[in-house]
């Protein structure tokens, strides 16, 4: 920088003023120039830096710093930049930097787990880490708020947020052999899989959530029945065994499968996040719908072996309920055991006969006292239960409800819950029962003075027989036979065309053919002489009394 002095005119007496003047070398313009740059590189690196983040999992197994990427769609979106326990060393923090593009995965629903070889129920995923290494797989949340903390998944999830496809869920009494990445199956083609599970806020039950992929998530409708298709369904009938089972998979890790029934009119398109219970098997989940339940109890005299809980419950020939609870109990007053036996019926399953009841009556399915009134009248009239032999071979029983008009009347208590039926001997039971009056009736019988008055009986029948063979039978022969003489020396004497001689040759064949069923009757009494008690037998030949026919 260089400075110089110019003169300027100035006035009579004014002392000299001297001035500078400064210029910049271009040898400080590169070194300005570079520092801008790297401001604006800096300022850059800035505004493109992407969020930090921290990740919480169980252990550190996969991750290393600088090195273990975060990918999205197999597209890397960050890398981990420290791995280091928690201030409790029970799980380890995975300090994750992400890009600028992925700032979004920062929304506090986002999902982070790290990606390993692993087999499930979905099959085995995870083959390409087996030559890059693991990786942390990421998906994008919905919510709108922010989060810097994540708790990263055990376990890859089975569904990501941007798969198309509607999410239901399914109730059951348990999880059975179901697990995440089950499928779910619509008639045989895999085409969804269980997302979730939990136990019910009550515990009573499980909740599994399942999701079906697009387009055939449009194939659930209102009137779909779901049901755990898991294991082999075998059915042995007339024509063999039948095997039922919808792929090999169900039979290693479980599987749904749903349908609706056949005849389904005006059924639409179910809504996302429709609950629906999930059936023990195809046959109970096409079933008529059940309804509301109604319990009831039953109270037998009689032992009831062979009767267990899920037995049938019948109305007429028609499964309507089951029996849920068999107990002993103790009759102070009688000094005996009865069971209680406790039934839930679903009256819906009537079917036609149930709407045309409620039409009839005009009864409020909802109005419990109505409803028991209603019961109290089927009782009025004979209604009654009865185990009944379901199997002779097993020797199983069920519950019939039928109406007996003969039955015993019986007080009904509607205070009572549950209801009370009456109960009446089971068939088998009955038949015990006339078969042991039978038996009494013939034990009471004097069988011996019977037996031994036939026998004296037979006895003088013999003793008869045998005078009538020895004197009498002989001496009627003897007669007859001097009759025939006498006769046929009149028909000597007679005219051979005179009527007195026909009539008397009549009269002799009338004698020979008396002498003739004479011999046969004795020879048929001696051989069976109890016929003289009981009669002639109905298959007996018939005896010839006449003789043979006159030519």
């Amino acid at each position: 920088m260089k400075s110089s002095a110019i003169d300027e005119p100035r006035a009579p007496g004014q002392a000299p003023v001297k001035t500078r003047r400064f210029s910049v070398s271009l040898v400080w313009i590169v070194p300005i120039v570079a520092v801008l740059v790297g401001i604006s590189l800096v300022v850059h690196n800035i505004l493109q830096e992407g969020p930090t983040i921290v990740l919480t999992f169980k252990t550190g197994s996969g991750l290393t710093a600088n090195k273990t990427e975060v990918k999205y769609r197999n597209v890397v979106i960050g890398q981990v930049t420290d791995v280091e326990l928690t201030d409790d060393q029970k799980s380890v923090n995975a300090t994750v930097k992400l890009s600028k593009q992925a700032e979004t995965f920062t929304r506090e629903d986002s999902q982070f787990w790290v990606v390993r070889p692993r087999i499930g129920a979905g099959g085995v995923s995870g083959i390409d880490t087996l030559l890059s290494g693991d990786y942390i797989g990421a998906d994008i949340g919905q919510s709108n708020a922010r989060a810097k903390h994540f708790k990263g998944l055990e376990n890859p999830p089975p569904i990501t947020y941007g798969e198309p496809g509607k999410r239901f869920m399914l109730h059951a009494p348990d999880l059975g052999s179901l697990d995440i990445g089950s499928p779910v199956y619509y008639r045989k083609i895999p085409v969804g899989q269980v997302v979730t599970y939990a136990l019910d806020p009550e515990g009573k039950g499980v909740n599994i959530e399942v999701f079906i992929h697009a387009p055939n998530d449009a194939f659930v409708t209102e009137n779909t029945r779901f049901w755990n298709a898991s294991g082999i369904d075998v059915n042995v009938g007339a024509n063999g065994f039948a095997v039922k089972t919808e792929s090999l998979s169900t039979l290693l890790v479980g599987g749904i499968a749903f349908r609706a029934p056949e005849y389904s009119p005006n059924d639409t398109v179910a809504a996302e996040d429709k609950n629906y219970d999930l059936f023990a098997d195809q046959q109970t989940a096409l079933a008529p719908p059940n309804g509301k339940a109604q319990y009831l109890s039953l109270r037998f005299d009689q032992a009831l072996r062979g009767l267990k809980v899920d037995a049938p419950v019948e109305f007429l020939g028609m499964e309507i309920g089951r029996v849920v609870a068999i107990n002993l109990d103790f009759d102070a007053k009688k000094r005996s055991f009865p069971l209680n036996v406790g039934i839930v019926i679903y009256p819906q399953r009537l079917g036609m006969a149930y709407g045309k009841m409620i039409t009839a009556f005009k009864h409020d399915p909802n109005d419990e006292a109505a409803g028991i009134r209603l019961m109290g009248t089927f009782i009025e009239n004979g209604l009654r239960a009865q185990a009944r032999s379901g199997n002779l071979l097993t020797g199983q029983l069920y519950i019939a409800l039928d109406f007996f008009p003969k039955a015993e009347k019986v007080a009904f208590d509607p205070t009572a819950r549950p209801v009370v039926i009456p109960t009446v001997p089971g068939s088998l039971e009955q038949l015990q029962e006339k078969l042991e009056a039978m038996v009494d009736k013939l034990n009471k019988l004097p069988v011996d003075r019977i037996a031994s008055n036939l026998d004296s009986n037979l006895n003088e029948l013999r003793k008869g027989l045998t005078q009538f063979n020895a004197k009498t039978l002989p001496g009627v022969q003897n007669t007859l036979a001097d009759v025939s003489k006498t006769l046929q020396s009149a028909n000597s004497t007679l005219a051979e065309d005179s009527p007195q001689r026909e009539k008397l040759t009549e009269t002799l064949d009338e004698l020979g053919r008396m002498s003739r069923s004479l011999r046969e009757l004795s020879d048929y009494l001696g051989r069976h002489p109890e016929s003289l008690i009981r009669g002639r037998p109905d298959n007996a030949a018939p005896l010839d009394l006449k003789g043979p026919p006159r030519n």
